[in-house]
């Protein structure tokens, strides 16, 4: 009866043992933006379908509003595994991936849809297998729209208006270099010291879309926005190629579509967002004006770009591809 008993009750325990499900893996998923801002939106639609679709097995934690660090910081995160996933700009990336930094040439896309039809692409693909060097897989390309000039000053007509004022950009040389050209004085800074700085003339004004330049209430200080649309950088949802290798195929592609949504969720809510922004910022005040000559501002670049040839000579080919494509 005891060995009987003992017999059954081993077999229970054995039963229950293969009945519990494997563990969630969490990713904790970086954003510098905050809640409701449409990246944030997809990522959260990009972690509801991954968790779906992997049937709990990965579900993804999004924390907006740079919670986790900046995104220097996150990046160096992401590519120790700490952050499993993060959406990234391209421009802070280049001091990592020198091939990113032609993604941050000045007027390198004639347009949005440009950057697109590149991104989604052969060239697209390239810079993939460059950042996955890095330790940094690449699943989707995101918009961040296109970036213009705001100070607190005056209207910028010219290349001519910027010169001496202090403008803000993020930390890459090459932004650098694009506003000194144009006659300004340029200041690398964190996204979340320029408002202050701002306010109290430390900066006389930094560069950024709509929908940013609403988002961080720098348009209550800043009072002109001027359009050069002088960078078109994108952003993506990548993973950290230690965590990405842990992951089986099936759930690999699980991932993947479901990254590839979100991107286009986000396109198309960055483009409602970017006119709600325009149209709230001239309510409250702002005076939004186009340059009156666009191809000074590109002319003006022809030595940032013949310095960066002269430094990455293997990288001309992929400046000419991405302007050649249609």
């Amino acid at each position: 009866m005891t060995r009987f008993t003992t017999t059954a009750l081993g077999a229970a325990l054995l039963a229950t043992t293969v009945a519990v499900p494997a563990m969630a893996e969490t990713w904790r998923t970086w954003a510098i933006h905050p809640e409701g801002y449409p990246n944030v939106v997809a990522l959260e639609s990009f972690a509801e379908d991954v968790a779906a679709g992997t049937e709990g097995r990965i579900e993804p934690q999004v924390y907006p509003g740079g919670v986790l660090g900046a995104q220097p910081d996150a990046i160096e995160q992401l590519r120790a595994g700490a952050i499993a996933v993060g959406n990234f700009n391209m421009g802070p990336m280049g001091e990592i991936v020198p091939a990113t930094n032609v993604l941050s040439l000045p007027f390198i896309f004639r347009d949005v849809d440009h950057m697109h039809k590149a991104m989604d692409g052969e060239i697209g693909q390239r810079f993939s297998d460059a950042l996955s060097e890095a330790g940094i897989v690449a699943l989707s390309w995101m918009d961040s729209g296109s970036r213009s000039f705001y100070n607190t000053k005056k209207p910028i007509m010219t290349p001519a208006d910027m010169d001496s004022l202090k403008f803000r950009v993020m930390s890459n040389d090459l932004y650098v270099q694009m506003v000194d050209v144009l006659g300004g004085n340029a200041t690398p800074m964190a996204y979340g010291e320029v408002y202050q700085s701002l306010k109290t003339g430390v900066i006389d004004g930094a560069e950024n879309n709509y929908p940013s330049f609403e988002s961080s209430n720098h348009y209550e200080v800043a009072k002109y926005y001027s359009i050069t649309n002088h960078l078109i950088i994108p952003e993506c949802i990548c993973v950290a190629k230690s965590v990405w290798d842990e992951v089986s195929d099936e759930d690999k592609a699980v991932v993947t579509e479901a990254a590839v949504a979100a991107a286009e969720e986000q396109r198309q809510l960055w483009a409602e967002r970017s006119e709600a922004s325009r149209a709230q910022v001239m309510e409250a005040g702002v005076e939004i004006n186009e340059v009156e000559d666009p191809m000074a501002f590109q002319t003006a670049m022809e030595p940032v770009y013949a310095q960066f040839i002269e430094a990455n000579p293997d990288l001309e080919q992929l400046i000419r591809d991405i302007q050649a494509v249609e």
